[in-house]
């Protein structure tokens, strides 16, 4: 009896000096791995052009002993994509996958940062702290390969920001020239979080997306004559207007969902009525049939709009629903979400556990799992600005930068020393011996 009491108590302090090795160890990791950070920030690659980039994960991934292969990945124009896949095996056991995003925005920098860009492009999703605390965790992993179990497979993923990355992959082979896994866990940057501090939640996540391109097609004339006309320019705001409808009037208010018209062209000088305009759509939505309707609706009312304002039908609006710059939402296994829950509070501290809300945004993380999620996939969110800045947002003093914004940058290393900790205590828990 008393060598059982023994054990039992034996296991928590177990654990605690574990946990306190897993600190310690990525404690000395942040500071070896800053420079890299500073390097990736400074050289941001667009979706499709990540040669530099992807060189530099495989060349490190190679150092800790995994077995790289890189430029995985074809787009559907037969382009390869510059993905990198690393598997390190050891011995029997799960078969984990974990992914980070390569590519950047083409957004201007406007930091300061000594290391900031300067190519046009930036990090400005804050893909380089992805990375970095990527191959943070990658390090980790192969240091501490005495403590688990199975097979580890590392991906970076091209081409998140334009939604086929992931997709191009799998058209390549992912699951089937590598090991298929068991699991799929990945993370994402998070200014609405303070650095320390990890958010979770489990089932539905980021939204599904789908771009719409919609040709508004009139008849072009003199504009001092638009009564001979079939002015594409007062339909394309009309159409404008009727698709706020969607949302407002067709969909089911406990069922989230967003359209939402972010570019339209049309025109080129003030006299001349063109003859048609060109509308770029984003839909959001969490369920196939929520996305249906929308799309259904926003072919309909072009439609109608046209058919009201007198449009020959050879001249019929036409509506375009991108095969490639689509995902489905992003859906976090119960069961794993709580595993991993578990695992990273133990690491952290559950005082420092979120609970993260569910969002409009969208990611191609949610491929990985194949349809009907088929393979169980987690995304956690980590917290990337300090205290501080964030208590200078809500007080009005200085805005809290945004995702995607010319301004955003994560204050490194306490976001950096968070990410690795928790997908590390993920990943051993998952590969536990």
């Amino acid at each position: 009896m008393l060598k059982l009491l023994s054990v039992v108590v034996s296991l928590p302090l177990l654990a605690a000096a574990q946990n306190n090795e897993l600190r310690s160890i990525a404690e000395q990791e942040v500071a070896t791995l800053l420079p890299l950070y500073r390097d990736l920030h400074s050289h941001p690659e667009l979706s499709h052009h990540e040669a530099r980039t992807s060189g530099v994960i495989a060349g490190e991934l190679r150092k800790l002993g995994f077995e790289v292969t890189e430029h995985v990945g074809k787009y559907p124009d037969g382009s390869q994509a510059f993905g990198v896949v690393a598997v390190m095996k050891n011995g029997p056991g799960p078969v984990l996958m974990l992914r980070t995003e390569i590519d950047a925005l083409p957004v201007v920098e406007k930091t300061g940062l000594p290391f900031a860009s300067q190519n046009g492009a930036m990090h400005a999703c804050g893909h380089d702290l992805h990375m970095t605390s990527f191959l943070g965790t990658a390090q980790m992993m192969a240091k501490l390969k005495s403590r688990w179990s199975g097979t580890l497979m590392m991906i970076g993923q091209p081409s998140e920001e334009t939604i086929d990355g992931a997709r191009a992959m799998l058209a390549d082979g992912l699951y089937t020239r590598f090991p298929k896994p068991d699991y799929v866990i990945g993370l994402h940057d998070d200014p609405g979080i303070e650095t320390g501090m990890i958010g979770m939640r489990s089932g539905p996540f980021y939204a599904a997306a789908t771009s719409v391109e919609v040709r508004i097609r009139g008849v072009g004339g003199h504009g001092a004559h638009p009564e001979a006309t079939k002015d594409p320019v007062v339909m394309a705001a009309e159409y404008i207007l009727e698709l706020q409808t969607i949302v407002s009037r067709q969909m089911l208010p406990l069922d989230p969902a967003v359209v939402t018209v972010g570019s339209i062209h049309g025109g080129s000088k003030n006299n001349i009525i063109p003859d048609e305009v060109v509308l770029e759509l984003t839909v959001r939505a969490f369920t196939e049939d929520a996305r249906e309707r929308i799309l259904a609706s926003i072919s309909r009312m072009a439609k109608g709009i046209a058919l009201a304002a007198g449009v020959p039908e050879d001249r019929a609006p036409v509506v375009k629903v991108s095969d490639t710059e689509v995902t489905p939402p992003t859906y976090n296994d119960p069961k794993l979400a709580a595993r991993v829950r578990r695992a990273v509070s133990a690491a952290i501290g559950e005082n420092n556990i979120v609970e993260s809300e569910r969002i409009m945004v969208s990611e191609d993380f949610g491929q990985l799992g194949l349809k009907n999620h088929e393979i169980p996939t987690t995304l956690f969110e980590l917290g990337a600005l300090s205290h501080e800045r964030i208590e200078e947002g809500r007080k009005g003093i200085k805005p809290v930068p945004s995702l995607h914004s010319a301004v955003f940058y994560p204050d490194i290393e306490p976001a950096l020393r968070t990410g690795i900790i928790a997908t590390t205590a993920a990943a051993l828990d998952i590969l536990t011996k």
